[in-house]
């Protein structure tokens, strides 16, 4: 027997859950296939959203040769045959036939290369599927020539409609006497994963006995239930993803927007995916610097020393040095100063190149320097009241320019100005 995530495969639009925003009514690919002709494009979203199996509802829509090939097992030359035989079997002013190409961010450049021709000259319409980014994933002459199209996570509501439509539906649950009696661990566990929703209820149903067995009771399908024959992780956290990157970046932000329950959050969801102690920790020591920064210089001191003990005590406990780091950083005053004027006096370095050292800054370590005139007409700053005196210590071209700028902020004097 089929497993049941291919026997309930919607083999019609209107079967199809999920992605309004896409097959909604009058939404782009609604219109699209609407018209009789597509365009390539490229489905980028999560595992289980639907992209395989809206790839193949258009093409049955459309009635057009469908070809396919994953990029996990194909090759270059796997991929020109495709072509050619794509190529024969079109007739004049008919549309192009199909070539779906699986996990296509998979595909090496020179495999990529080798499709732009083809897509080009209109010989097949590309539908590429992908679970990462496109922008970093697909060559960029190919992505020019592909419109891309986001799938996201299926919402409780998508979820729960899939899953009384199996218990409805599918010709073998359907037999079986089983009552939903919890849907929550059911829908944490699927994580917006359609194919995930749909092994959960297939592996909970394994025990379920037949309507007709009137001595055997129904099969109550509780949370406890649930969670007791998964016993699993229910995240979705790819270490090499896009959402590690996301929530790294959620979790960065949240700290920058001094919101200390978001930031914990973040933090939280990266403990519980198997995220690196120690790249959550480089991250704390670079927002201690460029988000903190001068504002409360000990945010750095503290992040370093959080960084320190999460590498002496290890796991789990090091996610308490974490926590209190992060809470500390996100209820902290906030300059990026000393970030905005480094990177403001680089860019000056890179447009103004090599500008010479003023002689009065320069070291005169031997006579002929000294006649030179280096180091002549130096103000030792220690010499005068206060431990300063004003003199120029720009190169001449550069006089009067600023890359730092003092924000909001009694912790730092501008002595810049004072005569």
């Amino acid at each position: 027997m089929q497993p049941l995530a291919e026997r309930m495969r919607p083999r019609k639009l209107a079967d199809y859950i999920g992605q309004e925003h896409l097959v909604g009514e009058g939404a782009v690919l609604s219109r699209m296939i609407a018209s009789g002709r597509i365009s390539s494009f490229i489905l980028w979203g999560p595992p289980g959203v639907g992209k395989t199996t809206l790839a193949t509802i258009i093409a049955n829509t459309l009635d057009v040769p469908f070809f396919t090939l994953s990029a996990v097992t194909s090759g270059v030359r796997d991929v020109r045959e495709v072509i050619e035989k794509a190529r024969s079997t079109r007739f004049f002013n008919s549309a192009s036939p199909i070539l779906f190409i699986d996990e296509i961010h998979r595909f090496s450049k020179s495999q990529q290369d080798s499709l732009l021709g083809a897509v080009e000259q209109g010989v097949v319409t590309l539908i590429g599927a992908t679970t990462e980014n496109p922008s970093f994933e697909v060559i960029r002459p190919l992505l020019s020539r592909c419109q891309v199209y986001t799938l996201k996570p299926l919402g409780t509501q998508s979820l729960l409609t899939l899953m009384q439509r199996v218990l409805n539906e599918d010709v073998y649950l359907k037999e079986r006497n089983i009552q939903i009696d919890g849907t929550d661990a059911i829908i944490r566990y699927s994580g917006g994963d359609a194919r995930k929703l749909l092994n959960i209820i297939e592996l909970v149903s394994e025990s379920a006995p037949l309507k007709s067995d009137t001595d055997q009771p129904a099969l109550h399908v509780t949370d406890q239930f649930v969670a007791e024959r998964l016993q699993q992780n229910p995240l979705a956290y790819d270490k090499d993803g896009e959402m590690h990157y996301d929530i790294i970046s959620a979790f960065i932000k949240s700290i920058r927007g001094s919101d200390p329950d978001a930031a914990i959050y973040w933090l939280a969801r990266m403990i519980e995916g198997g995220e690196d102690p120690a790249f959550i920790a480089r991250r704390l020591v670079i927002s201690a610097s460029e988000d903190i920064g001068l504002a409360n210089p000990n945010a750095l001191l503290l992040a370093n020393a959080a960084f320190d003990a999460v590498q002496k005590i290890g796991w789990p406990e090091g996610r308490i040095p974490l926590a209190e780091a992060t809470v500390y950083l996100a209820t902290s005053p906030k300059s990026n100063s000393a970030y905005n004027a480094v990177n403001a006096a680089i860019d000056n370095v890179r447009q103004t190149g090599n500008q010479p050292v003023p002689l009065h800054l320069r070291n005169a370590p031997t006579e002929l320097m000294s006649e030179l005139g280096y180091s002549d007409g130096y103000k030792y700053p220690h010499d005068y009241p206060g431990h300063y005196v004003q003199q120029q210590y720009m190169p001449d071209a550069l006089v009067g320019t600023h890359f730092f700028h003092v924000q909001e902020n009694d912790r730092i004097r501008d002595t810049r100005n004072t005569k």
